[in-house]
Order: structure tokens, then C-alpha cells, then sequence
């Protein structure tokens, strides 16, 4: 099992431990519910270094990205970036990934840890462009500074103008006294911040630093659990979950980052599965009965017919109510529509809502 470059951090603050996607990783420190609210009202800190980064090189980097991936990245410009995801020649999906753009001749990927090794291998397959390839991963640690205050907590840190920085763009510039950071603002938390990435040893500097300047607006550090149930009540798939080979992105509700306007992998197959309409769709719901759903807990109709399963669900912390993603017939999968959670063998209510479960608080 790897450590990450913070892996000595986290034991020392008492995290407890688990293995996830092949390393070492922090599930929770004080507790998700907790660690949860802090980053929905405040700013927390994740160390998401066990993340994949690539970085594609040449004059036809590009035109490698558009064969792979499902999204139009012609629409990037320098310093954006983009969600994508790469469809697997069968129907369903390698991955899911974040593509930004460096200049017109370099851009950076990244993707889900438990699939580094099969994305490069997917990547590398298809490229008969001449695309320089280098797989940076191991060499990359990243911090993912979320919630509300993470602009006003971080800005001492940079001269980036931090609370200006619009959803998925990227800057590069100094940060806690390291040169050439990359600083994104994106996340998998939706409460705004920002992903820092660094060279895996100006990681423990970058960690202090953070946690420093952060003093004053209560910063904590927060673990994977509490990433689930952030990411959860936002909608955001998680792979593997979610998503996964057998999924296509139609019918995983990605028909928005599935583009027709280029031709890729998959593209005539999934063209004809939009116009011939798909089976089963993947819904959000939360519980009218008590209950907490759970993943593959089968998902059934009111005849007691099974008609799907969930793929991610949980005691939603900010709700206070259970709710879940599911596959479920495309007959049941209209907004308020009635469904049930098998749970301990009984039939739980539960019905198909809109996403996001949560919806942050506007000032006044």
C-alpha cells in the first residue's frame, strides 16, 4: 500500500487510516458529520494526492484529447479547464477526468486513482499522434481547500486573486512561498474552493502553510468519509459507483459533457442511444420512510419488482434525511416518482427528487 507525501501527517493528527485505491488514505479525524460541516460553512483540507496526473505534449495533443474523451475541449482556452469523460469502445465508461489547458500544446489530466494505470494504458493506445505522454502522479501531491471562507483563509498566501477565480479556471503563480504552484478552483465538495497541486516535496510546506494561514477561519482537516457525503448531496458520480464500464455517460445523466459536435470513441454508438432513448437512467432520491440507503441495496417498484439499485447513498449531514443515487427504469425515473430501498428485506418509500440534494444558503 503507497503513502502519500502527508500520510505521516495525518497519523500524527489521529486520523483513522484506511486503504482506498491502493494507498494509505484518511477516512476521518473528528467525524463526518463534523468534518462535513465544516467544509459547508467554513474551509477544510484534503490531501487528494493519491490522484492521477498526466500531461499531453505536441501540435496534435488535442486532437488525442478529442478521440478519447466525450466533451468538446475545442472550447477550452488557456488557464480552463473542463469535466470529461473517456467512454471505452463498448458503451460504458474508462473514466471520468478534468482536462485543463495549459497552452494550444499542453494539457494536464486528471484522473481517478483507483484507474491511473488503466487510463494511461487507454490513452497511450489510441495515440498514434505522436502525443509526448508523462504520467506525473507519482511525483504530484494535491490539496483540495473547500468551503466558503477557503478564498478569504487562503488569500495571505498569494498573490493570485483568489475570490475572483470563477469555477473551473487555473492560475499558476507562487503559493505559501512555492513558485509555479498551479492553483484551481475546482473541487467534488460544492462549497467552493480551490485545488493546489505541488511537487510531492514542497507537500509538507505547502500542508503547514496552509493550515497556518487558515487559523483563524477554523480550518480543519477532513477525510474521505466527508468528501463522500459532500460530493453525495451535490449529485458529483463517483466512479466505480456511479459509474464504471457498464454505465453509459446517457444514462449516467452525463449526456452534458457528451458532445456530438466531434467525432470519439463511442461517438456513433452513443449518438444512436440518444436518439433511440435509453432504458434505465441514474436518479437522485431521498427517503419519505426512515432509512438510510446503502450501496447495491436493490431499488424496487411498488409491486415489489426490482427495477434498479442504488450505487451511492447516506444519511445526508446537512438534510438530516437519507438519499442516493440509482438506476432505475426510465418509466420511474421522472421527478417524484415513487420508488422503494430494499432495506433488511422490507420495502423503504423513498422518491426520485432534483438535484443538488443541497443547495448552499444565499446572502441576504
Amino acid at each position: 500500500m503507497k503513502d502519500t507525501a502527508l500520510t505521516h501527517k495525518h497519523i500524527e493528527l489521529g486520523a483513522k487510516m484506511v486503504p482506498f485505491a491502493g494507498y494509505n488514505m484518511p477516512v476521518q479525524y473528528d467525524g463526518v458529520n463534523t468534518e462535513h460541516e465544516t467544509v459547508r460553512n467554513g474551509v477544510g483540507v484534503f490531501d487528494v494526492s493519491h490522484m492521477g496526473e498526466f500531461l499531453l505534449k505536441g501540435p496534435k495533443a488535442l486532437d488525442l484529447i478529442q478521440k478519447v474523451c466525450s466533451n468538446d475541449a475545442a472550447n477550452l482556452v488557456d488557464g480552463k479547464a473542463q469535466y470529461s469523460c473517456m467512454p471505452n469502445g463498448k458503451g460504458g465508461i474508462v473514466d471520468d477526468l478534468i482536462i485543463y489547458r495549459i497552452d494550444a500544446e499542453s494539457y494536464f489530466l486528471v484522473v481517478n486513482a483507483s484507474n491511473i494505470e488503466k487510463d494511461w494504458n487507454w490513452i497511450a493506445s489510441h495515440n498514434d499522434l505522436d502525443v509526448e505522454m508523462q504520467n506525473l502522479s507519482e511525483s504530484y501531491s494535491l490539496l483540495a481547500i473547500q468551503g466558503p471562507k477557503a478564498a478569504e483563509a487562503m488569500q495571505s498566501l498569494t498573490s493570485i486573486d483568489l475570490s475572483n477565480m470563477t469555477y473551473y479556471t487555473f492560475q499558476y503563480g507562487t503559493f505559501a512561498g512555492i513558485e509555479n504552484v498551479m492553483v484551481s478552483a475546482t473541487g467534488y465538495t460544492g462549497s467552493g474552493g480551490f485545488e493546489v497541486y505541488v511537487k510531492n516535496e514542497d507537500a509538507e510546506k505547502l500542508w503547514n502553510a496552509v493550515f497556518h494561514a487558515g487559523a483563524n477561519w477554523g480550518i480543519k482537516p477532513i477525510g474521505l468519509a466527508a468528501r463522500d457525503t459532500l460530493r453525495l448531496e451535490m449529485g458529483f458520480c463517483l466512479y466505480g459507483n456511479d459509474i464504471d464500464d457498464n454505465t453509459s455517460p446517457l444514462e449516467a445523466g452525463l449526456g452534458w459533457i457528451t458532445k456530438f459536435t466531434k467525432e470519439f470513441t463511442d461517438s456513433k454508438f452513443l449518438q444512436a442511444q440518444k436518439e433511440a432513448g435509453v432504458s434505465r437512467k441514474l436518479v437522485a432520491f431521498e427517503m419519505i420512510d426512515r432509512g438510510i440507503p446503502r450501496h447495491d441495496y436493490p431499488i424496487e417498484d411498488a409491486h415489489g419488482n426490482i427495477i434498479g439499485k442504488v450505487t451511492s447513498g447516506t444519511m445526508s449531514p446537512s438534510l438530516k434525511l437519507g438519499i442516493g443515487l440509482g438506476y432505475v427504469s426510465t418509466n420511474l425515473s421522472t421527478i417524484g416518482s415513487e420508488i422503494y430501498i430494499k432495506i433488511r428485506e422490507k420495502g423503504i418509500k423513498a422518491k426520485v427528487t432534483k438535484l443538488p440534494f443541497y443547495k448552499a444558503p444565499t446572502n441576504p
